[in-house]
């Protein structure tokens, strides 16, 4: 008998059998986030959203979003821990969503690996359905590839899709701000998921710090501060629009805080935000101090202690609040929209942080 010495998938370095039992590993997980409007289960060639479920709505408008973590998948490579980085996966997402007023439905993932290890794909796929269950959204699907020769062993990337939908005359943005509104800020969680390429340049590359070095300030190693998950705003906004009045919302991610609140200031409106309303948590100061980094580069690269941001009506603050007190979300009045005329529309930073 002849010996087959031809190629194969599986000596191009593909392995599907370890991808089959990463699927069945994941199913328990994506099945904790099921919705009633989804049909099926985990494997078929799309996962399926019954849409008669919009009829409710007299006007539905679908809001999509895609997304990824960055730079912050190598530190999960290098720590091991992979659950985490599924939470800042959905925040990513369904955070940019929900900024129209849209309820979050469904995501789907996709996770690119250099070889399939079976149980870190599924711990993967773990904190993502996790962080769906946070955003009151569906799994409904997913790919996990494997690219040999183009990524290393123990190399991975994720990003994400979503979709969501609000009703029309609901829609949440711009043209809903006017002058006098109250900018609230919602505390973030940390870093988040952006700027790390800046942070793992100035702790390691210039630093040479060490993910397990323990830090006083922290309460615990680098490594554990730098992987805390995106928090995921979703139902606390919707919570928001629901209780009071919101005119819009802005999630701070790249570009910093000015830059995202810009981004929904009407022409002719101002935001100012008063830096001296909060302290940065002590990981922005140590980016900064350690890398000599500006203040200014600092702010369009990090979110410096604030992930969301609510523009309410000003007389409506108190009651905004109160709603998000009693959700756990920390929150604050960290400025005002006002009138600067046509030529200066924008958002703008003053003061100084508070000590």
């Amino acid at each position: 008998m002849t010996e087959t010495t031809g190629a194969s998938y599986a000596a191009a370095g593909v392995d599907i059998e370890a991808g089959d039992r990463a699927v069945e590993l994941m199913k328990e997980w994506v099945k904790k986030t099921q919705r009633p409007e989804v049909l099926g289960g985990l494997g078929g060639f799309a996962g399926l959203f019954d849409a008669s479920a919009l009829k409710r709505y007299e006007r539905p408008l679908l809001a999509s979003a895609t997304d990824g973590v960055g730079t912050k998948v190598d530190l999960a490579r290098q720590l091991g821990v992979y659950d985490t980085i599924g939470h800042d996966l959905v925040a990513m997402v369904m955070d940019d969503i929900v900024v129209c007023g849209a309820e979050p439905l469904f995501m789907t993932d996709y996770i690119c690996v250099g070889k399939v290890h079976p149980e870190r794909v599924a711990a993967i796929v773990k904190g993502i359905a996790e962080g769906c269950v946070l955003a009151g959204c569906a799994l409904v699907g997913g790919e996990t590839a494997e690219h040999p020769g183009l990524l290393g062993p123990d190399d991975f990337d994720v990003a994400g899709a979503g979709t969501g939908v609000v009703e029309a005359d609901r829609l949440l943005g711009s043209d809903r701000i006017r002058n006098g509104d109250a900018v609230i800020a919602m505390a973030s969680s940390g870093l988040h998921s952006n700027g790390y390429s800046l942070v793992r340049h100035v702790l390691f590359d210039r630093a040479g710090l060490s993910l397990d070095r323990q830090v006083e300030e922290f309460g615990r190693t680098l490594g554990e501060e730098l992987l805390e998950p995106t928090r995921i705003y979703s139902l606390d906004c919707l919570a928001l629009a629901r209780t009071t009045e919101v005119h819009a919302y802005s999630h701070v991610t790249g570009g910093g805080l000015a830059a995202n609140l810009a981004r929904v200031i009407p022409d002719g409106l101002h935001a100012v935000v008063d830096r001296s309303t909060w302290t940065p948590a002590p990981v922005f100061d140590l980016v900064g101090r350690t890398g000599d980094v500006e203040r200014l580069e600092l702010e369009k690269t990090l979110n410096m202690g604030v992930g969301m941001i609510a523009v309410v009506p000003g007389e409506s603050a108190d009651a905004a609040l109160a709603v998000l007190a009693d959700r756990g979300v920390e929150a604050w009045v960290a400025g005002e929209i006002t009138d600067r005329g046509e030529h200066t529309t924008g958002a703008a930073l003053i003061g100084d942080y508070a000590a």
